[in-house]
């Protein structure tokens, strides 16, 4: 019996630990986990904080706050990305990486869930002082990175540059070049063919199964994406190939709006000309706000945590939720999308792409042999739709949602590992 849950206060429901404790506590009791089992499913088994002197350009000395959660080890060496943002918690980083254990264990892949982030904002700070912050931060947690132990990878405000830095600073100090260390490298460093184009295309591929269960091609698909960075540019292009109606697209900014599709090469080229999607040409420009419940058919929101909440859940006007963000809706707003009946694809599975890929460029640096992308794309068209199916298939016979079909499925094989492997006294 699943008990009902209080409504929490704002600063609880927006705490994405908090959010990511009720999804797990759900998904354990549906599944009959016993107590000693969830209190090592839902641990960290490593959390580190550090504190890195840094010399900027001026001369002046600042010290930055940095953390890596390892959340379980089970299947896998940790996976998960690492985060350059002024307001990146602990919290946020335990939430996360807990989301990357059952992310892969979604997927099926062998890997474990890690997140890391430092506290800084990459605006003000040069390329220089983003390198010896970099390089800083990755000495610290020498001991507790590499191939066998946990694997960094981009997320927000880093990119390949860093995991280049990441990489060479790792390698300085093991005296050998540890290309598997990270992954989302350069392809010239050993990364992989089509790592950058990932998420976003598993973000499309789980889409176009979605489109399925509702009989709809994509040319009669609206689409909203909110986010136009790597995962929503990306998905918006590769969408908008594939036929569907990429009706508006959201930035921090505002939006711009088309109801007969817009031209996301144009606007990609406008942006990059102009440093804002506003103003292009044959669109509206719309609040942000309003933009959001536009009616559609899919909403893909790739930003941020914490958009969709029990405050707005019940504008929302899309008929599919794709979530190519990390925890764009919170868990108060779960129950509000599912009595509205909106086909939600959860983060877990919708933006797996990227680490599926992330599996794919380790398992490639490890053998010394590289993929073309024809490979990597139809390999990770098998991995999205066999997963989808089974988190599909799950909700069906359980009789729940595919957020918590996804959740019992990922607790289920994480726990099924654990039993296996015993614990070690």
């Amino acid at each position: 019996m699943i008990l009902e849950e209080a409504t929490p206060s704002t600063d609880q429901e927006l705490n994405p630990w908090h959010a990511a404790e009720i999804r797990f506590d759900e998904a354990a009791e549906r599944l009959g986990l016993d107590d000693g089992l969830r209190k090592i499913l839902r641990s960290p088994a490593t959390e580190i904080t550090v504190h890195i002197p840094v010399q900027l350009d001026d001369g002046r000395l600042e010290v930055f706050t940095g953390y890596r959660v390892q959340h379980s080890i089970a299947r896998g060496p940790a996976k998960g990305g690492i985060r350059f943002a002024p307001d990146v918690t602990l919290d946020e980083v335990r939430a996360l990486a807990s989301w990357m254990t059952w992310k892969c264990a979604v997927v099926n892949i062998p890997f474990g869930g890690a997140k890391g982030g430092v506290v800084c904002d990459p605006s003000v700070l040069s390329q220089g002082e983003l390198e010896r912050i970099t390089r800083r931060y990755t000495a610290e947690l020498i001991d507790f990175i590499g191939p066998e132990r946990d694997v960094p990878a981009p997320d927000m405000n880093t990119n390949e540059q860093t995991m280049a830095w990441i990489m060479d600073t790792y390698s300085m100090h093991k005296r050998s070049t540890v290309t598997a260390v990270v992954t989302g490298k350069p392809f010239q460093l050993g990364g992989s063919r089509g790592r950058r184009e990932a998420t976003g295309r598993g973000c499309m591929i789980v889409a176009l199964q979605a489109l399925r269960k509702f009989g709809l091609e994509p040319n009669e698909t609206r689409v909203v994406i909110q986010g136009f960075g790597n995962v929503g540019g990306m998905a918006a292009k590769l969408m908008a190939r594939a036929g569907f109606k990429i009706v508006c697209v959201i930035e921090v900014d505002g939006a711009v709006y088309n109801p007969h599709g817009l031209d996301i090469p144009a606007l990609m080229a406008h942006r990059a000309e102009t440093g804002s999607i506003l103003d292009f040409k044959e669109a509206e420009n719309l609040p942000r706000e309003e933009a959001l419940y536009l009616d559609c058919d899919i909403l893909l929101p790739a930003a941020k945590e914490n958009v969709i909440t029990s405050h707005n859940a019940d504008r929302i006007r899309a008929k599919i939720l794709c979530e190519g963000a990390n925890g764009p809706t919170t868990a108060a707003a779960d129950r509000i999308l599912e009595e509205r009946k909106i086909f939600v694809v959860p983060d877990i599975l919708a933006n797996a792409g990227g680490v599926t890929v992330s599996y794919f460029e380790w398992v490639q640096d490890r053998e010394g042999f590289f993929w073309n992308e024809q490979l990597v794309n139809g390999r990770l068209e098998e991995i999205m739709v066999n997963s989808f199916r089974d988190v599909v298939a799950y909700a069906e016979k359980h009789g729940v949602n595919n957020r918590t079909a996804a959740y019992m499925l990922a607790l289920d094989r994480v726990a099924f590992a654990i039993k296996l492997r015993g614990i070690y006294a």
